[in-house]
Parts: C-alpha cells; structure tokens; sequence
C-alpha cells in the first residue's frame, strides 16, 4: 500500500502546471499516433503512387510528390495537437493549440501550392505554346514568381488574422513610413518596370545570346529585379534590368547568317593578269559555295595598294549562325583561297620595306 501510495503521488506531481500523469499519458498517446501516422501515410501514399504510375499522364504523380511533404507536416501537428489535448490544462490553452494548428494547415496549403509552380509553369508553357505567343512564353517566369509571392502573402495575411490582429491596420502603421520605403524601393521598381520594358519589347528570351554593355553571354533568367547571363568564362552576372533598359542590346542569336570580311595582301611581284584572274576566281568560289549565302552581299575586290602587298577584300555571308558551323564554313573558304593562290603561283605577302640605293650616292658623298 505504501509503494502504491508512493507511486499515486509521484505521478501527482506537478510540472509547469502539468502532473506528470497527464504528461506520461500524452507522450504515449503522441507515441502511438505517430505510429499510426506513418503506417498510414506509407500505405495511403504508397497506393496513390502506384494508381497513378497507371495513369498516362504525369500530372498526378507531380501532384502526389507535391502533396507529400506538406501533408506529412499536418499529420505529424495533428498528431501533436491531440497529444497535447490530453494534458487537460485548460479552454485558454487549447483555443492557443487550436490557432498553432490552424496556423500550421495555413502553412502547408501555402506549401504545396508554393510547390506546385512547376505545374503552373508548365501549364501556362503549354496554353500560350499552342497560341504561338512568345511574349507569353516569356512572361511564364514573371507569372511563376507573381504566383510564389502572392501564395506567401495570402499565407501570412490568413496566419495574421487568425491571431487576431488587423491586417488593414498594420498596413496602415506601415503607410506611415511609406515616403522611406518608397525612396529605399525607387531603384528595385526602376529594376521592375525595365524587367517589364524587356518582356514587353522582347529584345531578348532564355537561352538567347547577348551582349549588353561589356556582358557578354547565354541569358538563363530573366527576373523582376535583375537578368541573370552567363558568360563564356562560365560565371554568372546579374544585371539589373533598369540598366538593361537603357543600354543598346545586341542579340548573336536573333541573326539568321555570320558575317566573313578580311583582306588578303599578296606581294607586289603578282603580275596584273594573275591577280585578276584570283579575284575572279575567288568570287566564284564563294558564289557555288554551298555554305556562303546566296541571298546576302558578297564581295570581292582588288581595292588597295597597301605598304608592303596588294590587297584583295572579301566580305560575304554563311548560311549558318551557329558558331561552330560558321567557323567550319570560313575554314573551308580559306583553305579554296589558299589552293587557289597556290595553283596560280601567288605568294601571301609579309609586313616588309624595301630600300633602294642609288649607285652614285658613294660619289656624292665623296665631293668636297
């Protein structure tokens, strides 16, 4: 009786306003309904993934992965929120448990939306695909983010009401200091609205090659406040788009053909006749050349007697924009002009100066 006696008032024991007996029983109670929670969850989720792996389409199991995580974190809450019921401390501190809950389904809903951009994303790609609408393909990132900010913001405006606290008046604490915020903010909404000039005029989309200013590089994002390029040298410069929006841009990609122009010198010893006949036959080389354009300039001309060669200009298109191919082209075009040089016997000329003497400058130079 007295060991028995011994135990009831151990466990009478107060803790923080807890007996260790209601303690003791909601850490069993929160034991065993997380035991049920993940033996349901794997088998709940388990026959979602296998009925949707079924499917042809791959929208419910993007769904299903989205939904994992958050409705993990619910139950494992719930699981909590009823564990700590059975602590029985009173109407004051379950309302408070009550609004932790509410506040955490807020924030996995938010979650699982916020997860959910990729399939928005895609959405959206498909719908202004099927339009042939480039400019709503590259307002898709901008939708993207706008959807992401606004999902955070309706969360934390639910979350802050449910706490009892006026959302409207705190935004109008907030318009007190809104000459401060917008003097702070003045260059990231310059930054928004040339993000808003970029999507507008379409000077440039993801995946495009540039150069604005001294950047150089493959656009991977465009932004609100900034564009993201990679450069050849592999880093990543943001630029911010109010500086995009008032600097020339010059987009490699939007061009359909390369350029080719140089000047060739051969020495001054070529013979008129030889040198026509080069010019004639480089150009038409260059004419039935099947990666030179047909449809752009071509030109090829004798145009300068220069210090030390005779200079032949050459200035034509290839058909390819693509670098590789065009440095493949131009390699071709200047092997032609090489076997054509070599069968006419013409030598390339080198930088050089010739000085002539004249036979009676020793005489002169030897009379009083």
């Amino acid at each position: 009786m007295d060991t028995l006696k011994t135990v009831q008032n151990f466990l009478n024991e107060t803790f923080l306003s807890i007996t260790l007996k209601n303690l003791l029983i909601s850490l069993f109670v929160l034991f065993v309904l997380l035991l049920i929670k993940n033996f349901l969850s794997r088998i709940i989720l388990g026959t979602l993934k296998k009925f949707a792996s079924r499917t042809k389409t791959k929208i419910d199991d993007e769904i299903i992965e989205i939904i994992e995580p958050p409705l993990k974190s619910f139950l494992t809450f719930l699981c909590f929120y009823i564990a700590f019921l059975t602590l029985s401390l009173g109407y004051a501190y379950n309302i408070v448990a009550l609004k932790i809950l509410i506040s955490v389904i807020i924030i996995d809903v938010s979650w699982a939306f916020y997860r959910a951009d990729s399939i928005f994303s895609q959405a959206m790609e498909n719908f202004f695909k099927k339009k042939n609408s480039e400019i709503g393909l590259s307002f898709v990132p901008f939708f993207n983010k706008f959807i992401k900010t606004s999902v955070v913001v309706v969360g934390f405006i639910l979350i802050v009401q449910e706490w009892g606290y006026n959302i409207g008046a705190i935004i109008t604490g907030l318009g007190i200091g809104g000459l401060a915020v917008a003097l702070a903010a003045k260059d990231t909404l310059a930054n928004m609205f040339g993000g808003l000039t970029i999507i507008m005029d379409r000077p440039f989309k993801i995946g495009d090659w540039v150069k604005i200013g001294d950047t150089e590089g493959i656009v991977e994002d465009i932004g609100f406040r900034s564009t993201r390029i990679r450069t050849f040298e592999k880093s990543l410069i943001s630029v911010p788009n109010s500086v995009i929006a008032n600097t020339a841009i010059e987009n490699f990609s939007r061009r359909d053909e390369r350029r080719i122009t140089y000047k060739i010198g051969v020495t001054y010893s070529t013979s008129r006749e030889k040198l026509k006949e080069a010019v004639e036959r480089i150009r038409t080389m260059l004419e039935s050349h099947p990666g030179i354009s047909k449809n752009s300039t071509l030109l090829v001309y004798f145009t300068e007697f220069a210090d030390s060669s005779l200079n032949i200009f050459i200035y034509c298109f290839t058909n390819t924009s693509v670098w590789s191919e065009y440095l493949k082209v131009r390699e071709d075009v200047n092997l032609k002009i090489m076997e054509i040089m070599e069968e006419l016997g013409i030598d390339f000329a080198f930088p050089s100066m010739s000085v002539y003497i004249e036979k009676n400058a020793g005489e002169l130079q030897n009379k009083p």
